[in-house]
């Protein structure tokens, strides 16, 4: 460099001194001595004037930025050390007003500078000064590259320990520019530190990039460390696809090593823990499809399935309408009564699936069960003596290959971090009981009602009124009359209250006055003359039906107890909501049972016969029936298929309605990936970005260069031998530049 570059930095300082206020003194002396390096920049300098040059340039030495300090060093304007200089810094003004330096350093310019700016840095980061410390390694990188791997390591770990996201951010660029010339530098720990610092801080896809670097050298940090990063992670929907991935990627590398009996397949090996947290975050944002895929890795990796995970199994089987796998579970979970109070989300969920699959005797009888819980000594001894741990089929029990997780349903981690955060609908925990809710009790009055089972009716509401003895303030029958009086079905009110009657079972003496008051207003007095016959045996006395009538007609109040407000309940409301629930989804949901049945058979044949029969009866695929095809038909790598499939899809989508959600469309895209149709990758991408749907682009490009590393790598598009050829070579290209691969 010579002096003209000289002068170009000096003129550079002079603008970044010149922000500061204009009243500094700091800034003024620093200004003069600027422009009086100029002066003498600018003329032919005489020995005086070059010795006044290196004071006023050593001088600079203690304050101004290594850079600017390297300009000149490059320039050989100066050659002087400031030990030396110390001894004399009394006799010049600017070092007399603004030096503050204690510790002289040596200044050698030139060959030195590389070390003046190590020995900066290295104080900078024993000191935890990170601002400074980045500012130095920025000017020592851009003239000399990247330092020492220690310095790096050093300055990455104090970059991670901050919860300043600009910081972190920092971090994480210099982590993967660095990772692109010397990837072996970076040390597993200090990958750890930046990833729990950018997941902890919500900047979950720099996360994920960090933990796809550990994998990539098949290394992870250790299983406690990994979960607080997925922890993290896992708090927000876009994390949790990316944690998902990310342990699909992990269990991929176990299996992998487990096969060739490699000595790190251990250390890669996934744990309950990790798969709880990420079926938890499944639930709690309703990814059914990633669940569902999360337990079938499960099964693969022979990771055994405890209690939190069965109660998470369960509600992704109810988001997928899997009755029959919920019923395989509830043999498991009746074996540990002692936690019915933890599986009381899985009966919830068991329940739900009887009623959406219009099955009411089911849903019946497991009420009845339920209300039957603990109360024989034998069935608790037959419970004790079943095997602890047994395994789960997926798909179905009679599938000779079907895979099988390993369960514990006794095992319960007490100081776990998971709460299943699915407000139940149907059962609840209360004073040690399973309890029915207002919802429960609800549909099966309407039901019943319905098909004129009244008596049916009656029977189960007895059945669980006596499992509800223990819990405080429950009359279930009467609530149940007095909520059908109110909406006015006094037939079937009266209905209840014979049966009730005939069984000996006590009734709250103020349903029969409100049934009474109710027929006098409709005018019913046959039917108020039967209920007054009843009152009378059961010892309740009223006036006669004469005194009543005249009553009734002189005043809209009769002297009764005050008993109408008694029926204003939440059982009311439920019902009032359970009537105008007319839809049912019963027909859709066992087309689609039967056809993940077949597919997870592999009876390809057969899940198309049963879609084509629901279409003729006129029942619209959901977005599960394609999903259900869309597994069925990548397990076969039949992705040709899939091309179809995705036609009926647009086509429904576009006049029924039809809506897939973002698990979905990731399915296709990596079924058109593996099958080498870019046209349709392209086109699923685009839409997904219509509707602002996050996509995990290291997952795709990952998958790329597992399926396609050499497509089209030296063909150009004048030497297409075809316009398909030419067009494929085009989506091929958009996807790598998509992806971050190509550049146009």
């Amino acid at each position: 460099m010579g002096h003209e570059e000289a002068t170009v930095a000096v003129h550079e300082e002079m603008k970044r001194v010149q922000k500061f206020p204009s009243n500094s003194t700091y800034a003024t002396h620093r200004l003069r001595v600027l422009n009086k390096i100029l002066q003498l920049l600018s003329i032919q300098r005489t020995v005086s004037q070059e010795e006044e040059l290196e004071l006023l340039f050593s001088g600079l030495s203690f304050f101004y930025s290594p850079l600017f300090l390297l300009h000149f060093a490059a320039a050989r304007v100066a050659a002087v050390t400031v030990t030396e200089l110390w001894n004399t810094k009394s006799q010049i003004p600017f070092f007399r007003c603004v030096s503050t330096s204690v510790h002289p350093t040596k200044l050698c310019w030139g060959g030195s500078s590389y070390d003046v700016l190590l020995g900066k840095l290295e104080i900078a980061l024993k000191d935890h000064q990170i601002d400074e410390a980045w500012e130095l390694f920025s000017d020592f990188r851009r003239l000399y590259g990247f330092p020492n791997d220690k310095f790096l390591l050093m300055l990455v770990s104090q970059l991670s320990y901050t919860s300043d996201c600009k910081r972190l951010h920092k971090a994480y660029n210099l982590v993967l520019q660095n990772w692109k010339e010397k990837p072996v530098v970076l040390q597993l720990d200090t990958l750890t530190k930046l990833g729990l610092g950018l997941a902890r801080s919500q900047m979950p896809i720099p996360a994920s990039e960090i933990l796809r670097l550990m994998l990539h050298t098949r290394r992870l940090p250790r299983m406690e460390l990994l979960q607080l990063v997925i922890l993290h992670m896992v708090k927000s929907e876009v994390g949790t696809y990316l944690a998902s991935n990310i342990l699909v990627q992990i269990c991929d590398c176990f299996l992998q090593q487990a096969a060739s009996r490699d000595d790190q397949a251990k250390s890669m090996e996934p744990d309950t823990m990790l798969f709880n947290l990420l079926l938890h975050a499944c639930v709690r944002f309703k990814l059914s499809l990633k669940g569902q895929q999360l337990v079938e890795l499960m099964s693969q990796t022979e990771v055994v399935a405890d209690a939190h995970t069965i109660v998470l199994i369960a509600r992704i089987y109810e988001m997928n309408g899997q009755r029959d796998e919920l019923k395989n579970l509830k043999t498991h979970i009746d074996q540990v009564p002692s936690l019915v109070c933890h599986y009381y989300q899985f009966y919830d969920a068991l329940l739900s699936l009887h009623f959406k699959y219009d099955d009411f005797d089911s849903a019946a009888n497991l009420m009845l069960e339920i209300c039957r819980f603990g109360e024989s000594k034998s069935i608790q001894k037959h419970w004790r003596e079943l095997q602890k741990s047994s395994f789960l089929p997926i798909g179905s029990r009679h599938l000779k290959d079907g895979l099988k997780i390993k369960m514990m349903p006794e095992l319960l981690q007490k100081d776990s971090v998971l709460n299943v955060e699915v407000k139940p609908e149907f059962i609840n925990y209360k004073n040690g009981k399973l309890v029915a809710s207002n919802k429960t009790i609800a549909k099966f009055i309407v039901e019943l009602r319905r098909v004129g089972e009244t008596s049916e009716l009656s029977k189960l509401l007895l059945q669980v009124q006596k499992g509800l003895a223990s819990v405080e303030g429950s009359n279930l029958c009467s609530d149940v009359v007095k909520a059908c009086i109110c909406l006015g079905w006094l037939e079937t009110a009266h209905d209840v209250l014979d049966d009730v009657e005939a069984v000996g079972s006590p009734m709250d003496s103020a349903v029969y006055f409100l049934l009474l008051k109710a027929y006098y207003k409709q005018d019913m007095l046959r039917e108020a003359d039967v209920l007054q016959k009843q009152m009378t045996k059961v010892g309740l006395s009223i006036s006669t039906t004469k005194d009543m009538t005249s009553s009734m007609c002189s005043s809209s109040r009769i002297l009764l107890p005050n008993i109408e407000g008694a029926t204003h309940t939440s059982l009311v409301e439920s019902l009032i909501q359970e009537m105008k629930e007319t839809s049912s989804v019963s027909g859709v949901l066992k087309f689609n049972s039967s056809i993940y049945f077949f597919c997870k058979a592999k009876m390809i044949e057969d899940a198309l016969q049963a879609y084509k029969r629901m279409q003729q009866l006129g029942i619209q695929p959901t977005a599960q029936t394609f999903a259900n095809l869309v597994f069925g038909f990548s397990s076969l790598q039949m992705y040709i298929n899939i091309t179809i499939l995705w036609g009926d899809m647009k086509r429904r989508m576009q006049s029924v309605d039809l809506v897939l959600s973002r698990d979905l469309y990731e399915c296709l895209l990596l079924c058109f990936l593996r099958g080498g149709y870019f046209e349709r990758v392209m086109e699923i991408v685009g839409r997904m970005e219509e509707q602002n749907m996050y996509t995990d682009k290291g997952m795709y490009k990952r998958e790329f260069l597992m399926l396609h590393k050499n497509l089209y790598r030296s063909l150009k598009p004048s030497e297409a031998k075809s316009e398909a050829q030419k067009k494929r070579l085009e989506d091929v290209r958009a996807f790598k530049k998509w992806v971050g691969m190509y550049e146009a």
